[in-house]
């Protein structure tokens, strides 16, 4: 009975054998490879993707603008209400008690600029005509300028700009609405998202069914929400120092409403090259409006901008390091769209969103070793 099953096993063993051998012998079927027709069908149905995907992005404008925002400060405030759980606070609670400070002290500053707004938007008409009059002598002197002006009524021109400014701050109040909208949406999204932020996390790992799949997903939201919170907190104490800066060199100047300077100066620099840029033309208007002599006039202006190259190109390299490097043509190219797409917070947002496909884009090429599942 015994060797009868022994002879058995060897029969099978032996059947296997031949199996595997046949197996290994038979002829593989080559793919062929991608024509220039494959790479264009391609290549196509990703550009109507991101077509469409940005068509979708645009009209819904109203909604996905608030809500995006309150996803990237959710995730920098979370990140901040982790680090409070080790002092024994919840992070649910620690969330929401980060956002009402950050949403009662941006009420307090959106009433402390609406004093010195309403006076600056009821003195536009005259500062724009002092304005008009002081810059037209100064273009005069070149003969470009003269060409463009020659025939030019002064006084028609003034007129015309007095007229059209009443139009442009009715532009403004018929946007104040939509805007109260959307931050109603922005508070209810930011609340939210802190509240069920440690289930959304939850929920998005266990979506995934391989363990790999699992981990990596763990691993591209921590480096994400590490990569925004580093810079935010980095960048708002340098730009809060040159905003300081800033309202110091506007009140020297002779500028009226300094601190309100130092406010723009710190708002625009989280837009990259286009927030100095018209920082710099505002701060030389108002030089012009304000003193008579060139070299008064320009000074402001030149100061901030001497100021805003060595923060950026000796101070911010100095404390960020290489970690946030980011090719410059990129984050202009982001700009330009976020800007297109959502106006100024788009712009805002430019630079966060660029770090965070970076960092998926990182973390997915970069092949981690193994390790095991958290808990």
């Amino acid at each position: 009975m015994g060797a009868a099953l022994t002879g058995s096993g060897v029969f099978r063993k032996r059947k296997l054998a031949e199996l595997e051998a046949q197996v290994a012998a038979a002829d593989i079927p080559e793919t062929s490879p991608k024509t220039g027709l494959d790479l264009v069908v391609a290549w196509s149905i990703v550009g109507t993707f991101i077509i469409f995907a940005s068509a979708v992005i645009y009209m819904m404008e109203s909604i996905l603008m608030p809500v995006t925002l309150a996803i990237v400060i959710g995730m920098v405030l979370g990140l901040a209400a982790d680090r409070l759980a080790h002092f024994g606070l919840p992070p649910a609670l620690g969330g929401l008690l980060l956002a009402l400070i950050f949403v009662v002290g941006l009420f307090f500053l959106i009433n402390a600029l609406i004093e010195p707004l309403t006076s600056l938007a009821g003195q536009a008409p005259g500062m724009l005509e002092r304005a008009i009059e002081r810059v037209l002598p100064y273009l005069q002197r070149f003969e470009w300028a003269k060409v463009a002006i020659a025939g030019t009524d002064e006084k028609a021109v003034t007129d015309v700009a007095i007229q059209n400014a009443g139009a442009m701050l009715g532009l403004v109040a018929a946007g104040v609405t939509p805007a109260f909208i959307q931050t109603m949406i922005f508070l209810a999204a930011l609340g939210l998202f802190l509240v069920g932020r440690g289930h959304l996390r939850k929920t998005i790992i266990l979506a995934f069914a391989a363990r790999d799949r699992r981990l990596a997903a763990i691993r591209i939201m921590n480096a994400t929400e590490n990569m925004l919170g580093f810079y935010f907190s980095t960048a708002s104490l340098i730009y809060l120092v040159l905003g300081a800066i800033t309202a110091a060199i506007a009140f020297v100047g002779g500028l009226t409403m300094a601190p309100l300077w130092g406010l723009f100066a710190f708002v625009s620099s989280f837009i990259p090259y286009l927030g100095v840029t018209v920082m710099t033309v505002a701060l030389l208007c108002a030089g012009l409006m304000t003193h008579d002599a060139m070299l008064l006039a320009l000074a402001p202006a030149a100061a901030f901008f001497i100021l805003h190259l060595v923060m950026e190109n000796l101070v911010t390299p100095a404390i960020l390091g290489h970690r946030l490097e980011i090719n410059p043509f990129l984050i202009f190219l982001a700009i330009i769209f976020w800007t297109w797409m959502w106006g100024a917070v788009g712009a805002m947002l430019a630079m966060p969103l660029s770090l965070i496909a970076m960092t998926i884009f990182n973390e997915v090429r970069t092949q981690p070793p193994e390790r095991q599942l958290p808990g």
